[in-house]
């Protein structure tokens, strides 16, 4: 798919979910699955609007932004005036139009497990993008916002497609396999035509038709290019 326009818009929805479940920590969502992604499309020249279910700055998951967890894009993104800005004033994703966009990617962080994932704004969002042939791109949990959909739309979108997200294996390797309030691979496996994965932690990135999907955070800028590549735009090495 090509868009109309030589300079695409894209919407990025960012998780407004800040608790770990009963465990008294925070969570959010990942940095570098926003940061990476985020630079991949603005390098490409693509117009990016950040939006979350509450507008304005949403949580960011403290584990993302401890010193092991920080890449080039990070570093930029929290040194980035602009960024910042935007981040601090996401648009609500009920005012949201989604006509204004070419494409919607979703970061992951394991917020959107719970807000993303039960909202009726966003399964009205991802119908209108899936009805009108547009380029949808998810990485790690960000897939978790599939099953907002009812089963029968989740069956019509995902049913003849393969997909990935983050696994089991990777959920148990964090200790949060008994926090999270249902398995993400298990329930896509239910309403896809089928899961795939690569190794724990390494990038993995899954292209069907105009829906992208990557495994884990290492997946994040791989999953922004191959959305671009849908869009076919040009990605800056």
């Amino acid at each position: 798919m090509s868009t109309s326009s030589s300079t695409p818009s894209i919407l990025m929805v960012l998780t407004s979910h800040d608790s770990l479940g009963d465990t008294g920590n925070k969570t959010g969502f990942w940095l570098e699955e926003l940061a990476a992604p985020y630079y991949a499309f603005v390098d490409a020249g693509a117009n990016v609007t950040l939006a979350s279910p509450a507008g304005g700055r949403p949580p960011l998951d403290p584990t993302s932004d401890e010193e092991d967890a920080q890449t080039e894009a990070t570093e930029r993104f929290k040194a980035d005036t602009e960024a910042q800005n935007r981040l601090d004033k996401t648009k609500r994703l009920d005012r949201i139009d989604p006509s204004d966009y070419d494409a919607v990617f979703f970061p992951g962080g394991h917020g959107p497990m719970w807000d993303l994932a039960t909202s009726d704004t966003a399964a009205t969002l991802l119908s209108s993008f899936f009805d009108n042939d547009k380029p949808i791109g998810a990485v790690c949990h960000g897939p978790a916002v599939f099953t907002s959909l009812s089963e029968q739309d989740a069956r019509k979108y995902l049913g003849d497609k393969t997909l990935t997200a983050f696994t089991n294996t990777e959920e148990a390797a964090v200790g949060l396999a008994d926090v999270v309030p249902f398995s993400l691979a298990d329930e896509l496996r239910e309403v896809s035509a089928g899961f795939e994965h690569g190794k724990n932690w390494e990038s993995f990135v899954i292209m069907d038709g105009n829906l992208v999907t990557g495994q884990n955070p290492a997946s994040s800028a791989p999953a922004a290019h191959a959305l671009l590549e849908v869009l076919g735009v040009k990605a800056k090495q």
